[in-house]
C-alpha cells in the first residue's frame, strides 16, 4: 500500500474529494498527510474528518513536503492554477513524485523547469487528464495504432459545458471566481480548463504530432475579462487537418466532450456523456458501435474495463485508471502509461501558442 500526502483539496473543494475517492477505488494508496488549505484550521478540520493525524497536518506545503519526504510515496497537488508550480516544486525538490491537476503551469518555462527537476531527481510527474482513462477512449486509441481507419484524414474535438454562460464570478462563485481571475487562472479561463482536455487526447488517441495552429478565443459573456470560447484549426505532421471548438458559455450542454477521427478507411466517434460506446464506421460498411465490456474490446481498453457490459462505468473510474497507472508504476516500475510532466509541458505550450494566435487576429503560429 502506498502512502500520499495532499495539497489543497480543502474542505468545500470539490476536485480533492474526487482525487481522493479515485485513489480509494483501486485500493492501491493511503492518504496519511495534508496541507488542505492556507488556513491551518481547514486543514485540521478536514484532516481529522479523515482520520489523519494531528501531527501530520501542515500549515504550508513546504513543512508538508520537508517533514513528509523518506515517508510518502507521493504527493497530490489539486490547488488553483496559480499554485501548481511552487507545490510541484517543492515536492520534487524533496524527492517526492508527483501527480498535478491541469493546466499543468502558467508558464512552458516553468513546467519544463518542473520536468527537469523530475528527471534530475529520478522521479515521476504526472498530471491528470483524466479523460485518457476512458476505456472506450484506450479502444479508440488501439484501433487506429494498428490500422482499422487507415492514415488519419482529419481530427474534429469539441468540448462544450454552459456552465459559465453567466457572469458566475461576479456573484462571488468560489469555482468560477478563481478561474476568472488572470492572476490566478494563469491568463485564459476556458481553455485551460476544458481546452486542455482536447489538447492532451487528440496526441494521445491518434499519435498525431501538432504542427501549427490558429486560434480565434472570445469572451461571449459581457463583463468577462478572459476567454470563455474558443476555436483553433490545426496541421500536423504528414498532413492531416483537424479543428477544436471548446466553450463554457454554451448555454445549456453539460460536459459535451466529443472526439472524431477521420482516416482514409473509415472513422470513429466518441462523446463523454455516451463513453460506454465507440461509433466505428469503416469505408464501404453500415456504421457499428462497440459497447464497453464487450468481446470487441481490446486488450489495453479491456485491461480499464471494470463492471461487465451493461453496468455503465464513468468520469470517476476514468479518474481511478489514470491514478492505477500512476501507481502500478511506483510498486512494481510498470511502463509509463499516464500523462506524465512532459505531456503537461506540451499542454502548456499549446496554451500560449493559442493566447499569441488570438492576440495577432488568429495567424498561424508554429509549434515547437
Amino acid at each position: 500500500m502506498l502512502k500520499y500526502a495532499m495539497i489543497g483539496g480543502g474542505p468545500g473543494a470539490f476536485v480533492g474529494a474526487v482525487h481522493r475517492n479515485a485513489l480509494a477505488l483501486n485500493g492501491q494508496a493511503t492518504l496519511v498527510a495534508g496541507c488542505f488549505s492556507r488556513d491551518l484550521e481547514k486543514t485540521r478540520e478536514l484532516g481529522l474528518e479523515l482520520g489523519l493525524d494531528e501531527d501530520r497536518l501542515y500549515a504550508t506545503p513546504e513543512e508538508m513536503a520537508r517533514l513528509e519526504a523518506g515517508d510518502i510515496d507521493f504527493a497530490v497537488v489539486v490547488t488553483s492554477n496559480e499554485a501548481h508550480y511552487p507545490n510541484v516544486k517543492t515536492c520534487l525538490e524533496n524527492g517526492i513524485n508527483v501527480m498535478c491537476d491541469k493546466p499543468f503551469t502558467h508558464t512552458s518555462a516553468q513546467a519544463e523547469e518542473l520536468v527537469g527537476l523530475a528527471r534530475a531527481g529520478g522521479l515521476h510527474l504526472a498530471v491528470t487528464y483524466t479523460y485518457a482513462g476512458y476505456p472506450m477512449v484506450r479502444q479508440m486509441r488501439e484501433m487506429i495504432a494498428r490500422g482499422d481507419i487507415g492514415e488519419v484524414r482529419f481530427v474534429n474535438a469539441e468540448y462544450p459545458q454552459g456552465w459559465l454562460a453567466e457572469l458566475l464570478e461576479a456573484t462571488g462563485h468560489t469555482q468560477a471566481s478563481w478561474r476568472a481571475d488572470p492572476e490566478r487562472s494563469g491568463g485564459t479561463l476556458s481553455l485551460g480548463d476544458v481546452g486542455s482536455h482536447i489538447e492532451y487526447l487528440v496526441p494521445h488517441v491518434t499519435g498525431l504530432k501538432l504542427t501549427r495552429l490558429a486560434a480565434r478565443l472570445d469572451s461571449l459573456v459581457e463583463g468577462r475579462e478572459l476567454d470563455d470560447n474558443g476555436a483553433i484549426l490545426t496541421e500536423y505532421a504528414g498532413g492531416a487537418r483537424g479543428m477544436y471548438w471548446y466553450s463554457q458559455a454554451a448555454t445549456g450542454m453539460v460536459n459535451g466532450l466529443k472526439l472524431r477521427v477521420f482516416g482514409d478507411r473509415g472513422g470513429l466517434e466518441w462523446f463523454q456523456e455516451d463513453a460506454e460506446h465507440l461509433r466505428y464506421m469503416p469505408l464501404g460498411e453500415s456504421a457499428r458501435t462497440i459497447v464497453r465490456g464487450s468481446p470487441d474490446l481490446l486488450p489495453g481498453a479491456m485491461a480499464y474495463s471494470h463492471t461487465p457490459a451493461g453496468h455503465p462505468e464513468g468520469w470517476l473510474m476514468a479518474f481511478a485508471n489514470i491514478y492505477r497507472a500512476f501507481c502500478d508504476t511506483l510498486i512494481s516500475n510498470a511502463p509509463v502509461d499516464f500523462p506524465t510532466g512532459e505531456d503537461g509541458v506540451r499542454g502548456v505550450r499549446f496554451i500560449e501558442a493559442c493566447l499569441e494566435s488570438s492576440r495577432d487576429d488568429t495567424v498561424w503560429v508554429e509549434m515547437e
